[in-house]
């Protein structure tokens, strides 16, 4: 594998697995009141596009990170609303 894509995969890894502990949080606490809906909105749009990029342009790092990403901000989206 190339230095590039490895290099790739751990900062998709990084960012990807930093909305754990928020989802984690809201789903023990049952409050998401501190955590701002437009904030999550917008991120949720800004990772759907970059997944859609990713599949374009056909880059592994991209598309695994989004794809993961874009379930866990949906998952805390929805518990924001869910919560609010």
């Amino acid at each position: 594998m190339d230095i590039i894509i490895i290099i790739g995969l751990v900062a998709a890894t990084c960012t990807t697995i930093s909305f754990i502990p928020q989802a984690i949080r809201i789903i023990k606490t049952k409050q998401a009141k501190d955590l701002s809906l437009g904030m999550y909105s917008i991120l949720t749009t800004g990772i759907f596009l970059w997944l859609v990029y990713g599949i374009f342009i056909k880059n592994l790092p991209i598309i695994i990170a989004n794809a993961i990403s874009l379930l866990f901000v949906s998952a805390i989206l929805i518990l924001i609303i869910k919560y609010k």
